[in-house]
């Protein structure tokens, strides 16, 4: 996928550096634009590492905001395709061919050192890319872990960071996945942030690429930087000692492990290593692990709770009705749990999976809306909402299903909800004016009437 191609007067244009630069066509495929940063010392002189990120909702400039102070402090070129999105993986692999092909005609990059970064499903196609290339100098998985299914190579490990928020739906698929990673030989640091799901706070990206460059100095990528690796072995230790001086002795056992592992071959670790040893013959560490597994458990039943009623029984009316009720009387218990709940190692189990229920609600709404089934979809999407009320995305989609499947009514219910959820009026209106999914629903009283009103 990557080849050592010399920067091409294609691109013509001298590239402003220092800033983002939020689209930037393709020159082979000017239909596939791509977000791009150069540091603001970049000369073509020399080759620069390269971080390609993956945004499930192709928002370019999105990661790279959150990336360029790190880029710019470490010497790292920043790319992101505005047309890569969750969804076929054909489609998308166009998009990350396209923009990777035109970022290396117009920038010299260092091939050796080109890392794969992504969110949730962003991060997942990121890792299945790794995997599959064999061309990546390491990943930087956030909100997710690998791709569904997809075994760990073990024949080719890469360097993975994974970032995570507390309230991610996705912790509970994360933390297990370093053990994983460590029998499978891979390199791998986590870091877990206050935060849902989401993209990482710039702070994290900071430390992911530091975290990337010691394994590059490890793999004799670049040179060696005994300043650079000092720094960072006394800082990851001083964390390790945080955690553990405040008590919380499985994030200290599991740090001294992620410190020792790193520097294995830099640093003599043993003392980190004893010291990661005792931490986990510690009965307090094997019963917050016992803990952790039992809220883990928790959460996937709350969850399946309510997912598994995502489809009506095929009873009599009666039954449809009451399984109906039943649904919603969970998602409200579970709302008010998550909500109220003063306990911050409680709440954070029903957050996750309050979070969990909204996103497969989302998910298999967005299946029925592909399918067709607009009454489903619709029926899907308005559950969305009931956990989330506050999603305007949520709203939008239901007024779309509603709509396709002529329920007047509620699509324009739908959409006097989305409307006073919206930030940015105009790009509201702009939207309801070409959904086509409304042509149809224009013409009617109810969408005038939605129209005249504030």
């Amino acid at each position: 996928m990557f080849s050592q191609a010399t920067p091409q007067a294609a691109a013509a244009q001298k590239l402003e550096t220092g800033k983002i630069l939020p689209r930037i066509p393709c020159a082979a495929h000017p239909d596939q634009t791509y977000a791009l940063y150069l540091p603001s010392n970049y000369s073509s002189d020399r080759a620069w590492p390269l971080v390609l990120s993956s945004d499930p909702a192709a928002r370019g400039s999105v990661p790279l905001e959150l990336q360029k102070e790190a880029a710019e402090k470490f010497g790292y070129v920043l790319a992101s395709s505005n047309n890569s999105r969750n969804g076929p993986n054909k489609a998308r692999l166009e998009a990350t061919e396209a923009t990777l092909t035109d970022v290396q005609q117009r920038v010299s990059i260092d091939t050796r050192r080109v890392y794969l970064a992504g969110f949730s499903g962003g991060a997942r196609f990121s890792s299945q890319i790794a995997q599959s290339c064999r061309c990546s100098a390491g990943v930087l998985l956030d909100g997710a872990g690998f791709s569904n299914g997809q075994p760990l190579a073990a024949d080719a490990p890469f360097p993975v960071f994974s970032a995570i928020g507390i309230l991610d739906f996705n912790y509970s698929e994360v933390i297990p996945l370093q053990d994983a990673l460590a029998k499978a030989d891979y390199a791998r640091w986590l870091r877990v942030f206050d935060g849902a799901h989401d993209w990482a706070p710039a702070e994290v990206m900071a430390e992911a690429f530091e975290w990337l460059r010691i394994q590059s100095i490890k793999a004799k990528r670049e040179p060696r930087d005994d300043a650079f690796l000092e720094m960072q072995f006394t800082k990851m230790q001083a964390r390790a000692l945080s955690f553990e001086q405040s008590g919380d002795l499985l994030s200290a056992w599991r740090e001294y492990q992620q410190v020792a592992s790193t520097f294995d071959s830099l640093r003599d670790v043993g003392a980190l290593r004893a010291k990661a040893d005792a931490l986990g013959k510690d009965k307090a560490v094997r019963e917050a692990l016992k803990r952790e597994q039992s809220d883990f458990a928790e959460e996937t039943k709350l969850i399946s709770q309510i997912t598994s009623s995502f489809d009506l029984p095929a009873e009599s009316p009666g039954q449809r009705a009451e399984a109906e009720t039943d649904l919603h009387d969970n998602i409200a218990s579970l709302r008010m749990n998550a909500e109220h709940e003063k306990r911050p190692e409680r709440a954070r189990i029903y957050k996750r999976a309050l979070a969990g229920v909204f996103v497969g609600a989302m998910e298999a709404g967005n299946s029925a809306l592909d399918g067709k089934n607009f009454e489903h979809a619709a029926r899907l999407f308005d559950i969305a909402a009931r956990v989330k009320p506050d999603s305007q995305w949520a709203w939008r989609q239901f007024a779309v299903a509603a709509a396709l499947g002529g329920q007047r009514k509620e699509a324009v219910g739908a959409l006097l909800k989305a409307r006073s959820l919206a930030t940015n009026k105009d790009e509201f209106a702009k939207w309801c004016g070409g959904e086509p999914a409304f042509a149809k629903l224009r013409s009617s009283t109810e969408f005038g009437q939605f129209l005249q009103t504030n």
